[in-house]
């Protein structure tokens, strides 16, 4: 299959809106998911069977259609490594900041995504940079988000160690920045959606496989699991981690890089709802205000330029 340039609209449409709005949901459920399925499941070795699950789903789909995922087709084998390694790493810091954190929290500091996209994006393409409205939009919400954050030193709420698992989701929104960035600036930005899906999912299902060994996590019996982990699991393998990041990866290729990012933001609050609803997680005023400042950078970040 040859790459091709695929054809890239500089708005968000009714379609492109709709796609993201439903992922925006499944990825703050699957915060709750993954919080829960700690309990039965480790998270290195949890984060490494849906990867490993989805890339196998992905495979089927992709032989199905007749997509070619080999490096060789398109020489993408470099930057498919590089992004599969900063999926890995991505993942790791959010199963590992779960242990420390809520499920609400976590949400809302992975989506800080978008400012390093944002900052990045000039430099692969030009035509994404921000006006001045877009960056009052993500520094409204850096603002909020950024005291939410300092509650976890005084007033914690999920224990001493909250700022560490606060701290992970920050580090985990700087690695998924920049694989959206890697995508974006390598032959990746024309490569087929699932061969780019594919690389993330094998390489990080093996390395973070290969990390829960090596650091001793118990693997549970599989006969011994409760069937909530084994539905839960599920749902993050087939409908999150394989679907949903399916269409993930076919909106980066069609619309703006900078807007999508953007219109992650409303993952927290989704998030949010699901871990006060689902979980009974406690609601701060100060994640309420970083909220809030969310929405409000998704309306500027997305205010279509005004027409010369």
């Amino acid at each position: 299959m040859s790459a091709t340039a695929p054809v890239r609209k500089t708005h968000l449409d009714g379609l492109a809106i709709a796609s993201l709005v439903l992922c925006c949901v499944l990825w703050g459920l699957n915060q709750v998911a993954s919080k829960v399925t700690l309990a039965d499941i480790p998270p290195l070795l949890q984060a490494g069977i849906r990867s490993l699950g989805a890339a196998a789903l992905v495979a089927l789909w992709s032989w199905r259609r007749g997509i070619r995922l080999a490096p060789a087709a398109n020489g993408t084998g470099t930057a498919g490594l590089l992004a599969g390694t900063l999926f890995a790493a991505e993942f790791a810091c959010i199963f590992l900041g779960l242990q420390h954190t809520t499920a609400s929290r976590m949400v809302v500091f992975i989506y800080l995504s978008p400012f390093v996209v944002a900052l990045g994006m000039p430099f692969t393409a030009h035509a994404e940079r921000l006006g001045g409205l877009q960056w009052a939009g993500l520094l409204a919400a850096f603002a909020g988000v950024s005291w939410a954050f300092a509650e976890g030193f005084h007033a914690p709420s999920a224990g001493a160690r909250q700022w560490w698992g606060d701290a992970l989701g920050v580090l985990a929104a700087l690695l998924w920045g920049c694989t959206t960035l890697v995508i974006r600036g390598s032959r990746l930005a024309t490569a087929p959606a699932e061969q780019t899906l594919f690389y993330q999912l094998a390489v990080s299902g093996l390395l973070l496989t290969a990390a829960s060994a090596l650091s001793g996590e118990a693997w549970p019996a599989l006969a011994g699991l409760r069937a909530q982990a084994v539905w839960l699991m599920g749902f993050q393998t087939v409908v999150v981690t394989f679907a949903s990041y399916l269409l993930w990866f076919w909106l980066m290729r069609h619309y703006p890089a900078t807007r999508l990012a953007a219109g992650t933001l409303l993952t927290p609050l989704a998030g949010l709802a699901a871990g006060v609803a689902l979980l009974g997680e406690p609601l701060t005023p100060r994640l309420l205000l970083a909220c809030a400042a969310v929405a409000v950078g998704i309306v500027l970040v997305n205010r279509p330029p005004k027409a010369g």
